[in-house]
């Protein structure tokens, strides 16, 4: 029986024809990405989104829009990453705090800087989602859904047809 995918979320953010992008090191290797990582237990998506970026760049974000649901396989080893993408501002960047673990640097980058670096990204996932971007993608927030269980009790039960 395959394994549940990894679920991941990732900040697409522009500031002046720049994309804020992260370097970290995964296994001994530089690679670069969105500001991104797993949703922990208790987190919703938007939670879970923010948290990252700020503990990734020190910046605040500040969630617009779904920019896409994405799953992608790696190809060595087979495990799957299920990656909700979300646009956004960022505002208050904390020059002293920490980066998180494997944090190298981060960068505001072209979309052509990025693409310079092909070999060197974590996952054909960062590009797809700054191309998305650039086409003018977006899905409005109320597209996420979150029951959690101190509110499922309120709910209307689903009728069956």
């Amino acid at each position: 029986m395959p394994r549940s995918p990894d679920v991941t979320v990732a900040a697409v953010t522009q500031t002046a024809d720049r994309f804020l992008i992260v370097e970290e090191r995964i296994n001994r290797r530089l690679v670069f990405n969105q500001p991104a990582g797993h949703v922990e237990k208790g987190e919703s998506l938007l939670e879970a989104v923010a948290r990252e970026v700020r503990e990734e760049t020190a910046w605040t974000f500040h969630p617009q829009a779904l920019l896409g649901i994405y799953l992608w396989r790696r190809p060595v080893s087979g495990r799957s990453t299920l990656r909700f993408a979300f646009t956004g501002h960022v505002t208050h960047h904390d020059a002293h705090q920490p980066l998180d673990r494997g944090i190298v640097r981060t960068h505001w980058l072209t979309r052509e800087e990025v693409s310079a670096r092909q070999t060197q990204l974590r996952s054909p996932l960062v590009m797809r989602c700054i191309e998305d971007y650039l086409a003018g993608v977006a899905y409005g927030l109320e597209q996420i859904a979150e029951v959690r269980l101190e509110t499922a009790a309120s709910l209307e039960p689903l009728t069956r047809l």
